[in-house]
């Protein structure tokens, strides 16, 4: 274990020594900062049943900005390292190649955190100025919060996978960001479709992200959810590996 800790400490120094990091970083905090607003703007027209932390978690802007954010996240981790030869001198390390595989995703995945504990202060924020909560339940922060942790490790374990594929972290951006995109429109098909299938439409809906994020910001958390994306991201990380290994072999 310690061997893992060493690798994922040297992943996490790796994100924050970057000024990559920073500039996602300073993106991420004024995208969500104008969606918080816009959002606060829009629910004080007039009396509705929606929440600010539904109105903030359920905007398009946001899910644009959510989609963007994985790309200059992930295409580093493997490619970056391939490309620079470093690699090379990780591969002769007495390290397993699941070391090296969950201490990359452990550590864009530390980053991602990071990038949403600050968010946390937009409610304590609008708490303090409104005198009024942002969610009628404690579990519609928990839930939402939540959600964004399992829909991040995913797309983080699609991210390393398009990474590990290639040399070139720009290939590896445009891939994680066409499977990323692919799947979340894939969840808007009922929306498009009205006349689909009540079966269909039920398969779709269990893999939109929109309508978990629609659940889990009312404080409604079902536990299918963290099935399909645990499965999902330990697939992704099992398809990592194993290219992971088949390259770390062959050089």
């Amino acid at each position: 274990m310690s061997k893992f800790f060493t690798l994922l400490a040297r992943e996490v120094k790796s994100y924050f020594y970057s000024p990559i990091a920073y500039v996602v970083l300073c993106f991420f905090l004024i995208l969500t900062g104008l969606c918080f607003y816009s959002g606060v703007a829009f629910l004080s027209r007039g009396a509705t049943e929606v929440t600010v932390v539904e109105a903030f978690f359920n905007s398009v802007p946001f899910w644009i900005g959510f989609i963007l954010i994985f790309p200059p996240i992930t295409m580093r981790v493997f490619a970056e390292e391939f490309k620079m030869g470093t690699m090379e001198t990780l591969m002769t390390a007495p390290v397993g190649d699941w070391q090296v595989v969950l201490s990359k995703f452990g550590g864009a995945l530390i980053f991602y955190i990071v990038l949403w504990l600050p968010t946390l202060l937009y409610f304590v924020i609008f708490q303090e100025v409104a005198r009024t909560a942002a969610a009628t339940s404690l579990g519609a922060y928990w839930g939402s919060y939540l959600e964004l942790l399992m829909v991040g490790a995913l797309f983080i374990s699609v991210g390393c996978f398009a990474s590990v594929l290639t040399q070139n972290q720009i290939v590896a951006a445009v891939i994680s960001l066409c499977v990323i995109t692919f799947f979340f429109l894939g969840g808007l098909i009922s929306y498009f479709t009205p006349n689909i299938s009540a079966a269909f439409r039920l398969a779709v809906n269990y893999g939109s992200v929109l309508e978990h994020m629609g659940e889990f910001s009312k404080g409604l958390i079902d536990s299918r959810r963290f099935v399909f994306y645990g499965s999902g991201t330990l697939l992704m990380l099992f398809l990592t590996q194993r290219v992971f290994q088949y390259r770390r072999w062959k050089s």
